[in-house]
């Protein structure tokens, strides 16, 4: 709590405890009258706290209704003796109705308060002209700092939003320069390489059949595999860049067509942050990859499980003939699932790979991501 608003709130409670003891002092009571007017004060008091908390929501009839119930019981208080209580609490109601309440019905309340005060007040009518008139200005004053104290806030509040959506624009202008970047050399080169390794091997095809021939086509064969899945890569990497991705489901199942897997998407798919939707993708690029190396022929079958906070990756394979524990080190492509764990524990995820089960073949790999 601000120092404003503490000092504020003391000022208040000190106003009405002077205001209690000089009722009590000027007017004693029986202990049933005092009873009953704890009971009265309770519920002002409630009263009150709901009358600020209806104007916060800007509920007008509620807040006019509750006022009216402060006014009335000013008159209750009025008529039991306890003028001085009377007075403060018609002066306060003017008050905070021209602090909190529209204009159009804040005049008319405050124009009650005051009257009911200026009539059931025993000094001069001058002192009390000027005692309404000094009320009436007060409340309006409170008024106009209230409003600039909000006007203030939301030009904040604009602020804060024009600071976030420049630094939004910065990071979007760098990663459109990273990903030009990007396009120029890279994809430049490995357009390149494919072109020259393509040509090669057309070249290879050629020459008689022989051992050392076979191996080097062999050789040439893989290399442009390497370098048209680093283009398809950094291809991904540019789109994740623009903003401009396939959607994940569309992704996985492009990607399980080469290998005959299927997959199943649970949950309603939804736009996910653009590291959460890399690291499932890379996942499971990786985890196709492990099964092709290491359980060749083993059925696959991917699962992308959409949660209410977060997206779950299931890459399950039945086993092949020769297969053999995949490990999470290396695959080959430089992606390791050695790599997506930590790529997953740094997005607040975690990441399993193992056998399927004690008594099943094949291999698991679940990915979960907040998201």
């Amino acid at each position: 709590m601000s120092a404003r608003r503490r000092l504020a709130r003391f000022s208040r409670f000190a106003a009405l405890g002077a205001v209690l003891w000089a009722s009590f002092q000027d007017h004693p009571v029986s202990p049933w009258g005092a009873l009953a007017f704890a009971a009265g004060a309770l519920a002002g008091a409630y009263c009150a706290r709901a009358f600020y908390r209806n104007t916060l929501r800007h509920d007008l009839w509620p807040s006019l209704g509750l006022l009216g119930l402060l006014t009335a019981g000013a008159l209750g208080a009025h008529l039991a003796g306890f003028a001085t209580l009377a007075g403060f609490l018609w002066c306060g109601c003017a008050i905070v109705g021209l602090q909190r309440l529209p204009l159009a019905a804040a005049l008319p309340s405050a124009a009650v308060a005051l009257g009911a005060y200026a009539l059931a007040n025993q000094a001069a009518w001058l002192i009390t002209t000027i005692s309404v008139a000094g009320l009436a200005l007060i409340g309006y004053v409170l008024r106009l700092d209230a409003e600039s104290r909000g006007s203030a806030h939301r030009l904040l509040a604009q602020e804060r939003a024009a600071h976030a959506a420049e630094a939004e624009s910065a990071a979007l202008a760098e990663r459109a320069r990273i990903a030009r970047d990007i396009h120029d050399v890279l994809a430049h080169s490995l357009s390149a390489q494919l072109v020259h390794l393509e040509a090669a091997r057309l070249r290879i095809e050629r020459e008689p059949q022989g051992e050392f021939r076979d191996q080097v086509l062999e050789r040439v064969v893989a290399a442009r595999s390497m370098a048209r899945e680093g283009l398809a890569e950094t291809r991904q990497a540019l789109s994740a860049l623009r903003g401009e991705m396939a959607p994940l489901g569309d992704y996985l199942r492009e990607l399980a067509a080469a290998d005959g897997a299927e997959v199943e998407v649970v949950g309603q798919p939804r736009a996910l942050p653009a590291e959460a939707s890399q690291a499932v993708r890379r996942v499971g690029q990786e985890a196709l990859t492990n099964v092709r190396k290491h359980a060749r022929g083993a059925g696959v079958r991917i699962r992308l499980m959409y949660g209410p906070d977060q997206v779950t990756l299931e890459v399950r394979d039945s086993g092949g003939e020769d297969a053999v524990s995949a490990g999470l080190g290396g695959s080959g492509s430089g992606y390791g699932l050695l790599g997506m764990r930590e790529r997953a524990e740094l997005l607040g995820g975690t990441l399993e790979a193992g056998p399927a089960g004690p008594d099943e073949r094949g291999f698991t790999v679940r990915l979960r991501v907040p998201a």
